[in-house]
């Protein structure tokens, strides 16, 4: 699934295209499950022959900021994504089908045309995304319901560890709560709780000053260092625990050769260093 890395990459590349232009012409498929709340042909009508102001995003949400309202919200689900011509997608680790480069690409939902002759495309192949309209989407569910973003305003030290301390649940059941951080998925909680040396069955409310800071400051590093390279996975440093995480591998093991071991924390699978994670 789309995490915070992953949804940045897709805001960037909405801006790239679609900032400063107008939308001439906007196909969406006749898909009622993707378009929630809205008709595809209403949705139609309110996009074409608006200028895009912005693309904002909070957690793993995104939306344009239009001239008029109301505003388009998209969520990418589990596959979904932005495309625009003649550019490789980016792969998800969990699909590792081979990246389609045809035009317009399979499994599109919404086909944007704007008035420069640039395009853009919303994809959902599981149909697990959900596109919307909002008078205000930062200020309406499902945004408004959202815990902090860990990239546009991660609480300080000290906030975060008010937060943090007032829960009773597991670490990695926090670290998924969309209502605590906005946009943590299931890869980013398991690097998060291995780079801060922390065991996921363990209880928020039982971490100590010297743990919550290091908490906090992996996943300050994690976020940031994921969106500098844009989600590309190849790009991130070969010692997280993401390039040998996948497959339940009983023999996987980090560079260093500590065993990887896979078990179920707050319903996610979950991969965990016991020799490190304490």
């Amino acid at each position: 699934m789309p995490e915070l890395p992953e949804v940045e990459c897709g805001r960037r590349t909405a801006e790239g295209v679609a900032v400063g232009r107008t939308i001439v012409s906007a196909w969406c498929d006749d898909d009622t499950i993707v378009f929630d709340g809205v008709a595809p042909r209403r949705f139609r009508r309110q996009l074409e022959g608006r200028t895009v102001r912005a693309v904002c995003r909070r957690g793993k949400h995104l939306w344009f900021e239009l001239d008029e309202r109301p505003w388009p919200l998209f969520h990418f689900g589990m596959t979904g994504a932005f495309r625009v011509p003649e550019v490789e997608p980016l792969r998800l680790q969990a699909d590792p089908e081979k990246r389609d480069l045809s035009w317009p690409p399979r499994f599109a939902k919404v086909h944007l045309t704007f008035d420069d002759g640039g395009e853009l495309v919303f994809v959902n192949k599981r149909r697990l995304g959900r596109v919307r309209l909002r008078e205000n989407p930062a200020a309406e569910p499902p945004i408004s319901k959202l815990g902090f973003d860990p990239l546009l305003d991660l609480p300080s030290v000290g906030d975060f560890s008010d937060l943090v301390k007032r829960r009773s649940v597991t670490l990695k059941g926090l670290l998924l709560d969309q209502k605590f951080a906005a946009g943590v998925g299931n890869w980013i909680a398991d690097e998060v709780l291995y780079q801060a040396k922390l065991d996921p069955r363990r209880r928020a409310n039982e971490l100590e000053t010297r743990e919550l800071k290091r908490l906090h400051g992996a996943l300050r590093k994690i976020i940031e260092r994921a969106v500098a390279v844009d989600a590309e996975k190849t790009r991130f440093p070969r010692g997280w625990l993401f390039h040998y995480r996948w497959g339940k591998d009983a023999d996987a093991t980090t560079p260093k050769g500590e065993k990887i071991e896979h078990i179920e924390v707050a319903g996610r699978t979950t991969a965990w260093v016991p020799a490190v994670q304490v």
